[in-house]
């Protein structure tokens, strides 16, 4: 944990998504105040017209990025990460930012394993306690 998903219309050359992988992962971690070693990021290409939402009325082609996290960060820090990854997301890959929604379902650190860092992820707590 945490695992970031953003789905896409259309299809991006590996090159970008790794950059994208490591720009999200990178602001993730600073922003967070989270180990970069425990993020994994997906890039989930649904091909021309697979993703949609009702703008004005009409079906519009949108983005949309899942942040699964360990629970407990308020809500400011959420925002504030949630607005820095879409800039993220529409300097790489051109996205239209008005158009990528983020959603965060929070976890408890238990719910996920990491074998390569020792087991479960830690309870996240404010830095300096």
């Amino acid at each position: 944990m945490p695992y970031l998903q953003l789905d896409v219309n259309g299809r991006h050359p590996a090159a970008k998504k790794r950059e994208l992988a490591t720009r999200l992962a990178s602001a993730y971690a600073e922003r967070m105040d989270a180990d970069i070693r425990r993020i994994t990021v997906a890039v989930r290409e649904a091909g021309e017209g697979g993703i949609w939402r009702m703008i004005d009325g009409e079906p519009a082609p949108v983005s949309m990025l899942m942040c699964d996290i360990r629970r407990g960060r308020p809500a400011e820090q959420r925002l504030a990460l949630a607005e820095c990854l879409i800039a993220v997301c529409a300097d790489t890959l051109g996205l239209d930012p008005m158009r990528i929604n983020v959603e965060f379902t929070q976890h408890a650190g238990d719910e996920m394993v990491h074998p390569a860092l020792g087991g479960t992820s830690p309870e996240w707590s404010p830095p300096g306690e």
